[in-house]
């Protein structure tokens, strides 16, 4: 069976093709560079911009597969977490296409699919295991017994890793998207210039916080006025190390307390080279097998949709014209 898989959970148009036999068919995505300007996601923008989009890339993603719409077996889409317009465009086109070609459609749950993007490597999860889904708009420990049970074990209680990024980013003047921004400068920097907070790092539980990161980067470069080229770059490299450091021992604590011997991540920070090297390290000492996605299939996909799809569809879903959108909420067990 070939699946759609439509991804318009904020400003990315991304659409796939997947099978089971055949693996990953086709996956193209637009994205939306005028948020650039504005120093983040504009909401009313983004949904705009994927109403113009989606058909374009939907038929792109059927030429390179070399497959019609009548192929397609079923159709997913993420319905949530995500901006409401930019998920109601996306919702609204599957459904259509759904009813139009009589063919099942599912609300795919974008951090599911975001956890399960690491089976696009070809490898199943290995399961039980903890995952560290980190991204724009998320900051959260799942502990995986099965693929479709899911347990929420610890979040962040403000910002999301992401969105410190970005905040930082903007507060040093290297652009959007933060993430990638801060990596580039930090690059240049020492990661000891700087000791920046590391919240929550000796409290029981697994949450998270980071406002108390981003304030204290505020503040240091407010007291210093003008920054260099060199004060930038360490900023930068001292707040990633910060925020690298509590992400890792997080995970690793939680992997230990439920004595569990995998650890994935997902999301788009998943793509973050100083935390995939400081994970894969931390856990390989620990005696803990540590998982990445693709660095393709970290941030927002459609991909990741498609094969999240298919396993739904397998099991006989059918979300049809009752599907609906929802803005947050953490993933719900279904087998």
């Amino acid at each position: 069976m070939i699946v759609l898989g439509i991804e318009t959970s904020c400003d990315d148009t991304s659409l796939a093709l997947y099978s089971r036999e055949r693996g990953l068919l086709s996956h193209v995505t637009a994205s939306q560079l005028v948020h650039e300007e504005y120093g983040g996601v504009v909401p009313e923008i983004a949904s705009r911009q994927h109403m113009r989009t989606l058909l374009s890339v939907y038929d792109a993603a059927l030429a390179r597969a070399n497959v019609g719409a009548g192929d397609l077996g079923g159709i997913g889409v993420s319905n949530g977490p995500g901006l409401v317009g930019s998920l109601l465009v996306g919702v609204g086109f599957a459904k259509s296409l759904a009813l139009g070609l009589q063919k099942p459609v599912v609300g795919v749950h974008h951090i599911e699919a975001h956890v399960l993007a690491n089976e696009l490597g070809g490898e199943p999860l290995q399961c039980p295991c903890v995952v560290l889904v980190v991204s724009g708009g998320h900051t959260s420990l799942y502990r995986v017994e099965r693929v479709g049970r899911y347990e929420l074990v610890g979040n962040t209680r403000d910002d999301a890793a992401g969105e410190a990024f970005d905040k930082i980013a903007k507060l040093l003047g290297l652009g959007f998207p933060g993430g990638p921004a801060v990596q580039r400068a930090a690059e240049a920097g020492d990661a000891g210039a700087i000791e920046f907070p590391r919240a929550m790092f000796d409290r029981a539980g697994f949450d998270f916080s980071f406002s108390g990161l981003k304030t204290a980067v505020r503040q240091y470069v407010d007291a210093r006025g003008e920054l260099t080229p060199a004060m930038v770059a360490n900023v930068a490299a001292s707040a990633q190390a910060a925020i690298v450091d509590v992400l890792v021992e997080r995970t690793i604590q939680c992997a230990r307390a439920f004595g569990l011997r995998h650890v994935y991540l997902a999301g788009g920070v998943a793509a973050n080279r100083p935390l995939r090297a400081k994970m894969q390290a931390t856990a390989g000492a620990a005696g803990i097998a540590y998982h990445a996605p693709l660095l393709e299939f970290c941030t927002d996909n459609g991909a990741m949709v498609a094969r999240t799809a298919e396993l739904l569809l397998s099991f006989g879903r059918d979300d049809g014209s009752a599907l609906d959108v929802f803005t947050r909420g953490a993933i719900s067990s279904w087998s």
